[in-house]
C-alpha cells in the first residue's frame, strides 16, 4: 500500500479517466475503472458495471450525445478504502417535441473505491443530483412540458429524468439530491464502507 498521496493521485486518475472514456466512447478503458464486481447508478439504470458500459456503448453508437463535466474533488481514505466526492455536470442532447434540447444536470459523483491488489477501482458509483435545467437550441421555440410527468422528479434531475422518460427511459424518482433522506443514507453507507463494513445498496 502507497502513501496517502500516492492513493489520491490513482483515485483522481480513475475518475478523470471515467469522464474522458465514457464520453469519447472507449468503453474497453472503461471498464478497467471498475473492480469486476463493480456496480453503477444512474437516472435510467441501476446494476452491475458491465451491463451499464453495455447500455452506454448502444447509446454511443446510435448517436447519443453525453458530456461529463468534472470540478473540485474530496477524497476520504481509511486503509484500503475511499470515498471520492466530485463535483461534476451532465450535458446531454435530447428532444422535446421534435425539437432539439440540452439538459443540463448539477451534482455529484459518490464513489466507493477499494484497493485490490495494488489497484484502486470503484466498487459503487452512486451520484447526487443537486440541480438541473433545461434548454432548446432554438429558444423561439418553448414546448409545453407536462407538469404531471415533471413533477415525477426531484429537482436535482427534473428536467433530465423529463426528457430521458420521453424517450423512452424508465428514469428512478428517488436518487438522491442536494438535500433529503436519500442523500443522508448515502452518506451513512459511506462512513459504513470506510469503517470496512460491506455495501447493503
Amino acid at each position: 500500500m502507497g502513501s496517502q498521496s500516492e492513493a489520491k493521485a490513482a483515485i483522481r486518475e480513475v475518475i478523470e479517466n471515467w469522464a474522458i472514456w465514457r464520453d469519447s466512447g472507449d468503453f474497453e478503458n472503461l471498464a478497467s475503472c471498475y473492480h469486476d464486481d463493480g456496480r453503477m447508478v444512474a437516472t435510467w439504470f441501476a446494476g452491475p458495471a458491465a451491463q451499464f458500459i453495455a447500455g452506454c456503448k448502444a447509446g454511443f453508437e446510435k448517436g447519443a450525445i453525453v458530456q461529463h463535466f468534472l470540478g473540485g474533488m474530496s477524497i476520504a481514505l481509511k486503509g484500503s478504502r475511499a470515498i471520492a466526492q466530485t463535483k461534476m455536470m451532465i450535458l446531454s442532447r435530447s428532444t422535446l417535441e421534435d425539437m432539439p434540447c440540452d439538459t443540463t444536470c448539477v451534482g455529484r459523483f459518490y464513489d466507493f473505491f477499494e484497493e485490490r491488489g495494488g489497484r484502486w477501482a470503484i466498487v459503487l458509483r452512486q451520484p447526487i443530483y443537486e440541480k438541473d435545467r433545461f434548454d432548446m437550441l432554438d429558444p423561439s421555440h418553448q414546448p409545453k412540458l407536462d407538469p404531471q410527468l415533471l413533477a415525477r422528479f426531484p429537482v436535482g434531475y427534473r428536467f433530465m429524468g423529463y426528457a430521458q422518460t420521453k424517450e423512452g427511459r424508465t428514469v428512478n424518482p428517488s436518487l438522491p439530491g442536494l438535500h433529503g433522506a436519500e442523500v443522508l443514507s448515502l452518506y451513512g453507507d459511506g462512513e459504513a464502507w470506510l469503517a470496512g463494513k460491506n455495501l447493503l445498496r
